[in-house]
């Protein structure tokens, strides 16, 4: 019986991105300005795997079922967990944050229920512009840039639109 290899390299991209997560909140809630760089180069790292592991994955043919699942939580537990290591240091404010990881949140419940029935929602370029978005106005805020709070603006709206582009995907597909 041939023996079936669960962690091809794009799913192996994706746990690294999940692991470094608690390494950048360490980094980001200190106040330090090389640890501000620090978790800048991290959080662009673990970005760009992001991008690298899809990328594979679709290039090589090796998309599974645990990349599913795996990559669209990485997003969110790296997205949720930098914009809340930025509102201890005062850089974002929570209320901003709270949207934004409710609609992670409400976003990945749609998906479960919508998984559970057998149907994909599948990504739309309103939720690639989100979480384009999303991953620079985290830079911009980590590196405390001054026009950092337009950046967030916009990943906010963004992150609006496509939750509702979501919403109403699941809706019109007459899913309960």
């Amino acid at each position: 019986m041939k023996k079936r290899i669960l962690l091809n390299l794009p799913n192996t991209l994706t746990l690294g991105r999940i692991f470094l997560v608690p390494l950048l909140v360490v980094f980001l809630i200190s106040s330090s300005r090389i640890n501000s760089l620090i978790a800048a180069a991290i959080f662009l790292a673990a970005s760009f795997t992001d991008w690298l592991d899809g990328h594979i994955a679709r290039k090589t043919r090796q998309i599974t079922t645990l990349g599913k699942l795996l990559d669209p939580l990485a997003d969110k537990l790296l997205v949720s967990a930098a914009f809340i290591s930025l509102v201890q240091d005062g850089r974002i404010p929570a209320w901003m944050v709270v949207v934004i990881v409710c609609r992670e949140l409400a976003i990945t419940g749609l998906r479960g229920i919508a998984a559970s029935k057998k149907l994909v929602v599948a990504s739309s370029w309103w939720g690639k512009y989100k979480m384009l978005a999303q991953i620079l106005a985290i830079m911009l805020l980590i590196l405390d840039v001054p026009w950092a709070m337009a950046a967030a603006w916009v990943a906010l709206a963004l992150t609006l639109i496509s939750g509702i582009d979501y919403a109403v995907k699941f809706v019109g597909g007459n899913l309960e």
